[in-house]
């Protein structure tokens, strides 16, 4: 597992500065698999073992060790819509969900053939 520790802010376009869902898009578009968690949440290691599990590195970035990290986590529930907003996992680039999606894709079959047209599984 890949854990991003470097400040979001370093790299950023002038002109996505103040953008949270500009930043997470443009994360989730550098690295095949990219999980947004906390590092005390228990699904959020679960999801990520997972993905381990399945002989997957994982670009994960840890919202509660970064200093943007609330607005990023305020963001991320708008996005989906939910209360809840880690664990979020994005693949090839495009929003796959949160836990629950993450989980039905896996039992239905549906997660393999997505990891393996981003390139993050060779199997």
């Amino acid at each position: 597992m890949h854990y991003q520790t470097e400040s979001w802010g370093s790299y950023m376009p002038t002109r996505s500065v103040g953008d949270p869902l500009e930043r997470i898009e443009r994360l989730a578009s550098e690295n095949a698999v990219v999980i947004f968690s906390i590092s005390s949440c228990c699904m959020c290691h679960a999801i990520k073992r997972l993905f381990c599990g399945m002989g997957v590195n994982p670009t994960v970035y840890e919202l509660d060790e970064d200093p943007r990290g609330k607005e990023m986590e305020k963001a991320l529930m708008r996005l989906l819509g939910s209360s809840s907003a880690v664990p979020v996992v994005f693949i090839g680039g495009k929003l796959v969900g949160a836990m629950d999606r993450v989980m039905a894709s896996h039992i239905n079959g549906t997660l393999v053939p997505l990891l393996k047209d981003a390139g993050a599984l060779w199997l």
